[in-house]
């Protein structure tokens, strides 16, 4: 799994935009993110994942979403996130662990853009997390 400072690689310009795919581990809670690290805008964002990704207790399948399929604009140091599920039910559910997400997009001037990104969401299961109790009103 990359890294949230991931670096470009150097035939990519600091006006050229650069997208990445990161899952969020958060006390328990697994986020999808599709972030701009670059400065440039990002167009026609289309995230593919290797496996379908069920989530949010196993009835919603979050790699089918809109955000994934038909992103048009994404400015340089955007960040959109989306809620997968609760890393307990993720996990119990037998939901995929190794996952590979293929990003293509372009910039302002349609030059296309792609990047491979692999992930181990494995690392997360022992992760250990404090529960803070909801306050009500």
């Amino acid at each position: 799994m990359r890294s949230k400072t991931q670096k470009k690689p150097k035939w990519v310009t600091a006006s050229d935009p650069y997208v990445i795919v990161d899952f969020v581990f958060d006390r328990g809670l697994l986020s999808i993110s599709i972030k701009n690290i670059g400065s440039g805008a990002a167009l026609s964002v289309r995230v593919k994942f290797s496996h379908r990704l069920m989530g949010v207790e196993g009835t919603v399948d979050v790699s089918a979403l809109p955000l994934f399929s038909a992103l048009e604009f994404l400015p340089g140091g955007k960040e959109i996130s989306t809620f997968l599920d609760t890393s307990s039910s993720y996990f119990r559910s037998k939901q995929p662990t190794q996952i590979t997400t293929l990003i293509t997009y372009q910039d302002a001037r349609h030059h296309e853009f792609s990047n491979t990104i692999r992930h181990n969401l494995e690392i997360y299961r022992g992760i250990g997390f404090v529960r803070q109790a909801s306050s009500e009103l």
